[in-house]
């Protein structure tokens, strides 16, 4: 959920990411990715409160990953691992076409447009990243970082490129061959430019935000994993009137087989 300083702006944003993934071999893997993206929200427009809702498929994403370095011990392991691929137009993009959303005092302006609601962008984008982590007996780290490229889409709206990255140190509070239960302080982020329609800057759309939570992991066999995370912001720059995130909830459970 996130709402401006004067409460009248809100969206809640849920998002189901569904994947398969297949290991070629001990090294190398595809993983595609299906977004399905649920949105409601209430917005000044005009002289009135408009509230919607949205809902569909977002912009699949086909990734690669390759295991560069692995070292595997009793008491340490360490993986490095990159990652590249591609994200395709399958989302609904027709609110990108949505023009300025205009407020009647005394209502404020509001923060919501057509790029905070489209399911999809329209344009075929870039991923790569990295990733590693490491164990010492109980004690562990991981961190993530990925890059995305975007070219234009439709009507003439290109988002910006965006870094995300997430990490930080761990203890596992069980670990056996079996089956794994750790507890990780996880710092995360995302910063970004601003968007342009018809090569001109939106001037209400980058945003750096950095987020700090708890996160815990399980593994049961080498079959089936779960995560369970809490984001809070602890720094957000914004360039104009928009949105920002209240807080992030995640969870995720993965099954191989």
């Amino acid at each position: 959920m996130a709402t401006n300083t004067q409460r009248i702006d809100n969206i809640e944003s849920s998002v189901e990411q569904v994947f398969v993934g297949y290991n070629i071999n001990n090294r190398f893997g595809l993983q595609l990715n299906l977004p399905v993206i649920y949105r409601s929200f209430q917005r000044p427009r005009g002289s009135v409160i408009d509230s919607g809702t949205e809902f569909g498929i977002g912009d699949v994403s086909l990734i690669g990953n390759f295991l560069v370095y692995q070292k595997l011990q009793e008491d340490f392991t360490f993986n490095w691992s990159v990652l590249g691929g591609i994200k395709f137009p399958t989302g609904d993009s027709s609110r990108l076409n949505e023009p300025d959303v205009d407020s009647v005092p005394p209502l404020p302006a509001s923060g919501i447009g057509g790029h905070d609601l489209a399911l999809g962008s329209g344009s075929y984008d870039g991923v790569v990243g990295t990733g590693l982590s490491a164990r010492w007996n109980k004690l562990f780290f991981s961190a993530n970082l990925q890059y995305a490229i975007r070219s234009e889409g439709d009507f003439g709206h290109q988002y910006a490129n965006d870094l995300t990255w997430s990490g930080g140190p761990g203890v596992y509070l069980a670990l056996n061959h079996n089956d794994t239960l750790a507890l990780q302080a996880v710092v995360s982020g995302e910063t970004k430019g601003k968007d342009t329609f018809n090569n001109v800057p939106d001037g209400d759309s980058a945003e750096t935000i950095v987020y700090a939570g708890p996160q815990i992991s399980f593994t049961w066999s080498s079959k089936v994993s779960a995560q369970v995370g809490l984001d809070l912001p602890v720094s957000i720059d914004n360039s104009g009137v928009q949105l920002v995130p209240d807080y992030r909830a995640r969870a995720a459970i993965t099954w191989r087989f």
